[in-house]
């Protein structure tokens, strides 16, 4: 019987609920530099900004913040927003393509985690919010914590 790897969250991007309302998920791995595994270990990552995209028959992220390694010298360095490859069957690639063509999808960065010693990235396929979705989120959100209050009080 094999064990499942464990699961550490390095980044959560929480922004990304607020804005899309996500429909699909699928796990990426990452085509990184040996810097930037460093930076990952470490939780230097920034999510908020980042996209995905697929070029060419292949998907890449773009727009996310690793920082650069520390105790490393800035020749050995990786660049902080450089475009990384997504790892992922043809399969996924080809079925995201029929996605992202629809109207108003687009590819977002979700969490960053280690899964035993690999670094994957968790892609949602969003939608995005209109204004009133937003308030009607939040306000969801806030009669949930009112609940939970008055429960915890009686």
């Amino acid at each position: 019987m094999t064990e499942k790897p464990s699961v550490k969250i390095i980044s959560d991007n929480r922004q990304a609920r607020y804005l899309y309302e996500i429909l699909e998920t699928y796990e990426a791995g990452l085509e990184l530099t040996g810097t930037e595994v460093k930076s990952i270990r470490m939780g230097r990552v920034n999510l908020r900004d980042g996209y995905a995209l697929i070029r060419h028959g292949e998907a890449w992220l773009s727009n996310v913040h690793i920082s650069p390694f520390e105790t490393c010298g800035q020749y050995f360095n990786h660049e902080p927003r450089r475009n990384r490859k997504l790892l992922l069957h043809k399969k996924e690639i080809n079925k995201l393509i029929g996605l992202l063509e629809q109207k108003g999808f687009t590819l977002i960065p979700l969490k960053m985690y280690l899964k035993g010693e690999w670094i994957k990235v968790s892609l949602g396929v969003g939608k995005g919010k209109k204004l009133h979705d937003k308030r009607e989120t939040v306000k969801r959100r806030e009669d949930q914590r009112e609940m939970a209050r008055a429960i915890k009080r009686f």
